[in-house]
């Protein structure tokens, strides 16, 4: 899988750009604040249908137009697709594949499967919960439409039950209603559950040898999910904590509060470990995304990363660098200095400066 051309209108702060990409290893370099990043963000947009900052629609589109456009030509499995997306300040986005408009923006999903790798990313392992499970989550939506619509589901009576808890208040006679958003709960909570089972089974089989590796052989990594409840008990915990929600106006039990350990032997390394354990456990992970994709749709994904060398040390940039070889990359960085030093061959090289994109090398 390959991205061939990006076009941009009114997004962030290009007016207009027309990218054209090898399918090896592209460059964006130039100083902070150009707009590098947000040339990402775009193709994880047209990937995912989200920003992977968590922005609206709204503040993606230029400061001074209505709406925004995203077009991304792409080559898959000897098919050539175009995704249009258009974004807009006080509407719904649209988005079409060859001309033919979606009903669902769920239905892009998969289309175009990415792995986005930044140094936020590196503090995934000790930050809180709530960023393992969107990494699982959006890893998840990427390689299975079936989870993708018990998430949705989820989330949506999620959603309407805490309003239900939160109505009760002013009207106590809405408790008779519980039972029927908690039914559909445990069904759709249930299923969550069993497939994030088997995505960390997956997981491990391959982040065990990668990690190893990457430590040099001084460690040995292995993801521990940690349910908030198992699928048998479920039911009975949502029926024990009905008057604690009630009090609370929220839910307080199911997989809307998951969490994933990292253990390297009998250490929890989200807890214990050292920075550079952490650091190397982050890479692990992302490394290991690239392989389950690999293995799951028998294809390779975009890889997307901005500006995380810098915050690599020469090991683990090296690292890096040997394994994306087969990967179209598509790299943001400040200067070239990491690539020349290793030797590492670039494809095309563009300089960013003030949302103005030049080939600088083009091989």
């Amino acid at each position: 899988m390959i991205i061939k051309s990006l076009e941009l209108m009114n997004f962030r702060n290009y007016d207009f750009l027309d990218l054209k990409f090898s399918k090896g290893t592209n460059i964006l370099y130039g100083d902070n604040a150009q707009g590098k990043t947000n040339i990402l963000e775009a193709i994880y947009i047209s990937a995912t249908t989200k920003s992977h900052k968590g922005s609206k629609d709204r503040d993606i589109v230029n400061f001074h137009a209505e709406e925004s456009h995203i077009r991304t030509y792409l080559e898959k499995e000897g098919m050539e697709y175009k995704v249009d997306m258009h974004l807009r300040k006080n509407k719904s986005k649209g988005i079409a594949v060859d001309g033919q408009k979606l009903k669902k923006a769920a239905d892009l999903l998969g289309l175009l499967n990415v792995v986005f790798f930044s140094p936020e990313d590196l503090g995934i392992i000790k930050n809180g919960p709530a960023e393992r499970r969107r990494f699982v989550d959006m890893e998840l939506c990427q390689l299975d439409h079936v989870y993708l619509f018990n998430l949705n589901n989820y989330n949506k009576i999620i959603n309407q039950r805490n309003k239900l808890l939160k109505d009760m208040s002013f009207h106590p006679q809405l408790k008779d209603t519980l039972n029927i958003w908690d039914s559909q709960l445990i069904a759709f909570g249930c299923r969550i559950i069993e497939r994030r089972h088997i995505f960390i089974e997956q997981l491990n089989e391959i982040i065990y040898e990668i990690h190893r590796k990457l430590s040099g052989g001084k460690e040995e990594l292995f993801i521990r999910y940690e349910p908030d409840v198992e699928t048998e008990k479920f039911e009975n915990a949502l029926r024990e904590s009905q008057e604690k929600d009630i009090k609370l106006k929220q839910t307080s039990v199911g997989p809307h509060r998951d969490d994933f350990s990292f253990m390297e032997r009998d250490v929890d390394i989200r807890k214990f470990g050292s920075q550079g354990q952490q650091r190397t456990a982050a890479l692990s992970l992302k490394l290991s995304e690239i392989e389950l994709v690999k293995k799951v749709t028998k294809d390779t994904p975009v890889l997307l990363l901005d500006d995380v060398l810098s915050e690599l040390d020469s090991s683990r940039q090296q690292f890096l660098l040997n394994t994306i070889g087969d990967i179209q990359t598509i790299i943001t960085c400040t200067g070239l200095d990491e690539f020349v030093n290793n030797r590492f061959e670039i494809n095309r090289v563009f300089k960013v400066a003030e949302g103005t994109v030049e080939n600088a090398m083009v091989k």
